[in-house]
């Protein structure tokens, strides 16, 4: 009833039936232009460069743009962020006979582009014009005049292209403080590459976006994607250890940037001192961003601390990749290290995953509730692409491609949580007392709510009907074709990238029923008028909740909001997050009632 009072957002979002597509320009103006050659005596060194005036270069880009171990690759894409601009470099390492350059000719061309283009600013869009450019310069270093003629051509030409409010962008992110009246659903940090529909059937679209790599993070996470998501949720400092090449690294940071911004509709619904819409990504960082990331962690502990407008994301959480193994040593600048494989892991026989982590060495599982909803997600993507095992199969490369799934699948349960006694306890006594009954029909609803989350998604004519309301399009405005299968000249139809569209409406559905169900919660209590009482003793199955640290009346959270959430009601981990939910986003304090069995209406476990 407190849903359909307060007009609780429905998890069920369509495309709409006529296109309203703000065109935006094919090109993103580029606030600077640089060339990075590598020396043996002077290292990486800026050999050439143009940019706007008052764009900071020297001593900045060199180090952003080539991270540690670019040496062991032939090429790379390098993400990074620069005050208000996003940066983006292409990275060659080409064999040349020069005995005095180590037989190797490594250079880096790279762009600046203004953040009011999104969080990235659209500067993806250059990488293919980019590459080809280091490509020439690495036969040819002393050809420059084709640097000239690429910034003659895409220079930011007057002060709206590299302003990060510029107002020919629909959805400019004007970056407000804390303290602004405005409803907390109009206060995040859009723009056009977050903020804008997507691109209708038939637009060129650039082959680089990041989000193609969505299928490959679930793979290459497993269940972990959860934990992860949650941990980006509740707005942590999540960081990214891997080696080089680092381009799949900085698109995953994009990608779990983008699966855990909260939902317009949701947002609406939350007040003006709750977390921000959206996780920070800083992309690729090294030792240089040291005292920048000691520095923004200062104001961490507050996370409602009053900012300036120009510094409103400070202390509010990020996420971040690096190849330089000394971060993930210093564990006072992160919540959350993910350490990913080294690359000949991709030889060995058994898939080796990454390894999630908190600071001080605490290992980081899914729940058993993760690794169903995991299986769920994956048979919902395979039926959308195909994939499926039918009486009949198309071809010997659908059942293959599902085989190989059922087998990742089955490789994923070592990273699960092992099932607790009580949840065995509590299985084998609703077995013996219904006979199966109740966990038969506890499993039927578990499945049905997974479902919902994947509904609409799945269908033939998905490419046309797949969200493009608020919980897409104000993450993401353009998908582009797959590298493998079409040029970057031809034309695309939407329907080729369902499959990433399903799995950004799925996890913002997720977030959704994470937030909704929490609100209900709290209308419950008060209506309860419970909210103001003492909590009860943890002997009659409540887990006190940092009494403390609270910042408003305490809120009953029993097994059966745990559940409609989503998540595990015998995970202790789950039961953390939902207290953290609570205050980070209404500043409550949560009461959780731990799932046991009673016989006779007594508590035996």
């Amino acid at each position: 009833m407190a849903a359909s009072r307060r007009g609780q957002p429905e998890l069920h979002v369509r495309l709409p039936s006529s296109p309203s597509v703000v065109t935006l320009p094919d090109l993103p103006p580029i606030s600077a232009l640089f060339l990075i050659d590598f020396d043996v005596k002077a290292g990486y060194t800026i050999s050439w460069k143009a940019s706007r005036p008052g764009v900071e270069l020297e001593g900045v880009v060199e180090y952003k743009s080539l991270p540690s171990g670019l040496h062991t690759v032939s090429e790379d894409l390098i993400y990074f962020v620069h005050g208000g601009y996003a940066g983006l470099s292409a990275f060659v390492n080409a064999p040349v006979d020069d005995t005095a350059a180590r037989n190797a000719r490594m250079l880096a061309v790279g762009v600046l582009v203004p953040l009011s283009y999104g969080r990235l600013g659209r500067a993806w869009k250059h990488a293919e014009s980019l590459k080809a450019i280091a490509s020439k310069l690495a036969v040819n270093s002393k050809d420059v005049g084709v640097l000239q003629e690429y910034w003659e051509k895409n220079q930011a030409r007057d002060s709206t292209d590299d302003s990060p409010t510029s107002k020919d962008d629909p959805e400019s992110p004007s970056v407000k403080s804390k303290t602004s009246k405005t409803p907390r659903g109009h206060t995040r940090n859009r723009s056009a590459s977050d903020g804008t529909a997507l691109m209708l059937p038939g637009h060129r679209l650039s082959p680089f976006h990041p989000a193609w790599s969505l299928t490959k993070l679930l793979d290459t996470f497993g269940p972990l994607i959860f934990p992860i998501h949650r941990a980006a949720l509740l707005r942590k400092r999540i960081l990214i250890s891997g080696h080089a090449p680092v381009e799949e690294a900085c698109n995953f940071v994009y990608n779990i940037s983008i699966l855990s911004n909260i939902p317009l509709a949701t947002a609406n619904l939350l007040s003006s001192s709750s977390a921000p819409q959206r996780l920070r990504p800083l992309f690729s960082i090294g030792v240089h961003d040291i005292p920048s990331l000691a520095d923004d962690a200062r104001p961490s502990n507050n996370a409602h601390t009053v900012l300036p407008d120009s510094e409103s994301e400070v202390g509010t959480g990020w996420i971040a990749c690096t190849t330089d193994s000394i971060l993930s040593k210093k564990d006072m600048l992160w919540d959350m290290l993910i350490t990913m494989p080294p690359p000949h892991a991709s030889n060995a026989k058994k898939h080796v995953w990454p390894s999630v982590e908190l600071p001080h060495g605490v290992a980081v599982k899914a729940s058993q509730r993760d690794m169903r909803r995991f299986r769920s997600l994956k048979a919902g993507i395979a039926r959308m692409e195909g994939n499926v095992v039918v009486s009949t199969p198309n071809t010997p490369q659908t059942v293959a491609a599902y085989q190989e799934d059922d087998a990742l699948l089955d490789d994923a349960e070592q990273l699960v949580e092992p099932t607790s006694w009580t949840a065995l306890a509590y299985s084998g006594f609703m077995w013996w007392a219904s006979a199966g009954e109740k966990l038969r029909s506890d499993e039927a609803e578990e499945a049905a709510q997974d479902a919902s989350l994947f509904s609409d998604l799945t269908s033939s004519s998905v490419g046309m009907n797949m969200p493009r309301t608020a919980d897409i399009a104000a993450s993401i405005s353009s998908l582009t074709p797959r590298r493998s299968s079409t040029s970057a000249s031809a034309p695309l139809d939407i329907d080729e990238a369902r499959a990433e569209l399903a799995i950004i409406a799925y996890f913002h559905r997720l977030t959704t029923q994470f937030l909704s169900t929490l609100i209900d919660a709290i209308d419950s209590t008060s209506d309860s008028g419970m909210g103001d009482e003492s909590p009860v003793e943890e002997d009659d199955g409540l887990i006190d909740g940092d009494e403390e640290d609270s910042q408003g009346p305490g809120v009953q959270i029993d097994s059966d909001v745990i559940k409609r959430m989503g998540l595990d009601i015998w995970s202790a981990s789950d039961a953390e997050f939902v207290r953290q939910l609570l205050r980070t986003y209404f500043d409550r304090q949560a009461y959780v009632e731990g799932k046991g069995v009673e016989v006779c209406g007594i508590r035996v476990c």
